[in-house]
């Protein structure tokens, strides 16, 4: 009998659809060191990595379930019955759509990859489960020496520029589910941009999960060296079954002196994931890096983009927007350490909670001793559309040098009757009004997106308003 729960689909969650194809291999279900050594065994890793991949299991296995956030009492207890790695088909990292499977390949047209890819990006990576199935990035790019391929085929190419960035930014002691990752990591991107080149399109990559009772462990390496500038764009679905399942994913951004770099998420995973993710950018002398987040989706979801400014003059951005809806708990936020001179910040999270929707606000500033003359601005914003919708903030600030500058502002508001009867005098009908609000509450974030993202995202937030009000 299928898994997947019919009633949860329809105009809610358009990506539900689940695709009807057998993989090559399955791992047995939970996690165990024959789970991690026959991951290794697939891809062909050099001994290194299998010992890197166990000292990490044994990392997870010690590190307790975090207690500080969302009730991950349900998760721990079905960890063991998930699969922890499904290679979909036997082609991987394929240069031409024709190359990939024609059922995995009918999945990205559905969801407009391939056409996305003819007109507004500079190169594409598709994961499908456990694997990477395509990737791609434009001649002329590869011609100045742009590296955009799979993480296994960054560590099969070119292992030493990998092994010199590979878990430096998050090592696998850091928390327990960047352990997990590190134990069976499958799929992703390693990007690398060479010293003054600039990528004027974006990157993208897409994570699709098809198998019920999985989880996907992506982990993207990027490189952005001195004087170069790249927009890296992730995207991700996933069926709607009626068990749970878990991605737990792993970036690692090192932004070099003078380079600017964009990682963008639109995150509309089925609401029946467990979305737990480690990010990290380490920012260095008059070096730019700028996060935007996007969560419509998931059960659960854990995710706090952070940034290091590492060296003077270094600076970051981090805008985030959050969309609970009845069944979910989106704990979300940013982390920024100022760690030189003259370093500065910005985050600016919005949040909006519909139904019984919780979403949270969790966020550390942190200024060093010495960070002289370093200034923060923090500004949380809640909106919220009934009475039995709710939202929290956790703020944590640690100022440890005189002179820094640091701001943090948070408002909670509700839709307003007054606005809502000022919209339908000029023609709206009672929900069209409050999309209207809505979107003009996210304009700050939407207009950083690429034209064709911000509409989607404007999009996805009115399907999820439809019957909020009345």
């Amino acid at each position: 009998m299928s898994e997947l729960d019919l009633s949860t689909l329809g105009s809610e969650y358009k990506y539900g659809f689940i695709d009807e194809i057998r993989p090559v291999y399955k791992a047995e279900k939970g996690l165990s060191k024959r789970v991690v050594e026959a991951i290794s065994y697939h891809k062909g890793e050099p001994e290194w990595m299998r010992k890197f991949r166990l000292r990490a299991l044994e990392i997870f296995q010690k590190k307790p379930m975090p207690t500080w956030g969302p009730d991950l009492s349900e998760l721990e207890r079905e960890m063991p019955n998930l699969y922890y790695y499904v290679k979909p088909a036997e082609v991987r990292d394929a240069r031409s759509w024709e190359e990939v499977p024609e059922e995995i390949r009918r999945t990205y047209e559905r969801l407009g990859i391939p056409e996305a890819e003819r007109k507004v990006l500079a190169g594409v990576g598709a994961q499908y489960d456990s694997e990477m199935v395509y990737h791609r990035v434009r001649e002329e790019l590869e011609r100045q020496g742009v590296i955009f391929v799979s993480i296994e085929e960054g560590l099969r190419h070119y292992e030493d520029l990998f092994r010199e960035y590979f878990a430096t930014v998050v090592p696998p002691e850091d928390n327990k589910f960047a352990a997990l990752n590190s134990a069976v990591w499958s799929g992703g991107s390693f990007v690398y941009i060479p010293p003054g080149v600039k990528v004027e399109l974006p990157l993208q990559a897409y994570f699709r999960v098809n198998t019920p009772e999985f989880g996907q462990f992506e982990r993207t390496l990027i490189v952005v060296d001195e004087g170069a500038e790249v927009h890296y764009i992730e995207g991700c679905t996933a069926p709607t079954y009626t068990t749970d399942s878990l991605h737990t994913g792993v970036i690692e951004i090192v932004v070099k002196r003078g380079a600017r770099s964009r990682y963008t998420t639109i995150q509309n995973w089925s609401t029946n994931m467990y979305n737990l993710v480690t990010q990290r950018a380490l920012v260095y002398q008059e070096a730019f890096h700028e996060w935007l987040d996007g969560n419509l989706g998931s059960k659960v979801t854990m995710k706090y983009p952070s940034s290091y400014l590492m060296e003077p003059g270094a600076r970051t951005e981090i805008l985030s927007i959050a969309f609970a809806n009845t069944g979910q708990h989106l704990d979300t936020g940013a982390k920024i350490i100022l760690a030189a001179p003259h370093t500065s910040g910005t985050i600016v999270s919005k949040s909006i909670s519909k139904g019984e929707g919780r979403a949270s606000y969790r966020g550390l500033v942190k200024v060093l001793e010495g960070a002289r003359h370093a200034k923060v601005n923090v500004e949380c914003d809640a909106l919220l559309l009934n009475e039995e919708s709710r939202t929290d903030t956790y703020p944590y600030i640690e100022i440890n040098e005189e002179t820094a500058h640091v701001g943090h502002e948070a408002t909670v508001s509700k839709i307003n009757d007054e606005q809502i009867f000022y919209l339908q005098t000029r023609g709206l009908k009672e929900d069209e009004a409050a999309a209207l609000i809505v979107r003009g509450f996210i304009e700050p974030i939407a207009k950083e997106l690429p034209l064709e993202y911000a509409v989607e995202l404007n999009r996805l937030i009115e399907l999820e308003m439809e019957g909020s009000v009345g």
